[in-house]
């Protein structure tokens, strides 16, 4: 039998997670997309083009993540197995700025799998619910992923179950006038050494107060965005991460200072900023703040998550 060669593109939102207070289970979609071009052949190997951010540094064959993901994912989605036998030509289009708490790995572990349902020819089986829970096990916490594949804000957390530790997430609207703003070093942070920072306990009061933050954030967020400075207030995890991007934690609290809402994005060492009504405003006033070294972007909330087609 003559094998027809399969085709999908795939969009993926960059993902602001924590915002201050929600460790770990808050998350925001934001609109800045990468774009993964995945075709299946009868035979070949494994390539990859890779273009914008990260080009020139990624891995160009089977040890590039979104190739290993798809590639997880086709052993997953295919009952018979036949698909991992066959070529696969991917080009990644990639906007979200690598290392820099914008969610780059999730976008490329959500698109991954999104890719690998369509080529299956499954995508209509799997709900974002498996999605998530899926990308979950992947990334290892749900925060971005959720973000990535329902759009909007999300509360994302980990549940209990029969194969363990399971991703869910529920998803809420925001209100029109929230208007992130993301300040992106020019330098990275890794993931790893930020998570290595973190105590192994924390004080009990310490626990409580972003407890009520992370609540009141969900409604400053969806209702009341006068409240967003309070909302985004932390003690759990950014001023444990000093050590590893000074320069950031000391412009969230100068930022704090003016009242503008402000917390790290994600693992860092990006920014993320609050307006209300006015993106580009606050914009200008950041690029003219942080100087040379970094960019300030108006990155509007995107309503979408993942798409494909």
């Amino acid at each position: 039998m003559t094998f027809t060669p399969v085709e999908v593109v795939v969009e993926v939102p960059a993902t602001s997670a924590n915002l201050g207070p929600g460790f770990d289970s808050l998350g925001l979609a934001l609109g800045l997309t990468d774009r993964i071009e995945a075709r299946l052949t009868a035979d070949g190997p494994i390539t990859v083009e890779g273009r914008g951010e990260g080009a020139g540094r990624v891995p160009l064959d089977a040890a590039n993540l979104v190739a290993q993901i798809v590639r997880t994912g086709l052993a997953t989605f295919d009952e018979s197995g036949e698909l991992l036998h066959r070529g696969l030509t991917l080009t990644c289009t990639n906007a979200i700025p690598h290392s820099r708490g914008l969610g780059s790995s999730a976008a490329a572990i959500v698109g991954g799998l999104v890719a690998a349902a369509h080529l299956a020819g499954v995508s209509g089986a799997v709900s974002p619910a498996e999605m998530i829970a899926l990308a979950t096990r992947l990334e290892g916490h749900p925060d971005n992923v959720a973000a990535g594949v329902l759009g909007g804000a999300t509360i994302a957390w980990m549940q209990s179950g029969a194969l363990g530790q399971v991703g869910r997430a529920t998803r809420f609207e925001v209100h029109p006038d929230v208007q992130p703003v993301l300040v992106v070093p020019d330098d990275e942070a890794s993931t790893s050494r930020a998570r290595g920072a973190l105590p192994a306990s924390v004080p009990f009061a310490d626990a409580a107060f972003n407890v009520a933050r992370s609540a009141l954030l969900i409604h400053a967020l969806g209702s009341d965005p006068g409240l967003l400075l309070e909302a985004t207030d932390d003690r759990l995890h950014q001023q444990q991460r000093r050590s590893v991007y000074p320069a950031s934690v000391q412009l969230v609290g100068a930022l704090r200072e003016r009242g503008i809402a402000a917390a790290i994005s994600g693992a860092g060492p990006s920014v993320i900023a609050f307006s209300v009504g006015d993106g580009p405003g606050l914009a200008e006033q950041l690029a003219a703040l942080v100087g040379a070294g970094a960019r300030a972007l108006p990155l509007p909330v995107s309503a979408r998550g993942v798409t494909a087609g």
